[in-house]
């Protein structure tokens, strides 16, 4: 049986002028990293988000910083999908590459890891990023919150 512990909090106003909603996620594990790397796998199927983690923020090469801000790179493994597939085993799709990686890893505070959403996220989405979650940390046996705001 899987257990879960789960917040769900929307503050305010979904969105606000100039600032991105955060579904923030906290893991309760172990394992962490592994629960890490399945996020990363959630994410690259919604292209309505981009993400950080603690493992991305402490790993992203000059390079990498460099490729998802625009600017390309000669070696695989220092791009984009080169990091994603070495972490996770899953080919980035080129569309999703400079949009996956959020540039605001500073806002992770106390989390694990976020989902920040490119536009408003509704009810519905929200729900399917918690299934989405749900169905990738049940093997694990990790517990989480997510912090919608």
């Amino acid at each position: 049986m899987l257990r879960k512990w789960l917040i769900l909090i929307i503050s305010g106003t979904l969105k606000t002028s100039g600032t991105a909603m955060r579904s923030y996620i906290k893991i309760y594990g172990p394992p962490i990293l592994e629960a890490v790397k399945a996020l990363e796998k959630v994410a690259i199927d919604m292209p309505e988000v981009c993400i950080m983690d603690q493992v991305i923020q402490r790993d992203l090469s000059p390079r990498i910083a460099r490729d998802v801000g625009g600017d390309t790179v000669e070696r695989f493994e220092a791009t984009v999908p080169g990091f994603f597939m070495q972490r996770t085993g899953v080919v980035v799709p080129v569309q999703r590459c400079h949009n996956l990686i959020s540039k605001h890893g500073q806002k992770l505070g106390e989390y694990d890891f976020f989902f920040e959403w490119h536009e408003e996220p509704e009810a519905s989405q929200l729900n399917e990023l918690i299934g989405k979650i749900d169905e990738a940390l049940k093997p694990l046996g990790c517990l989480y919150t997510i912090i919608t705001k």
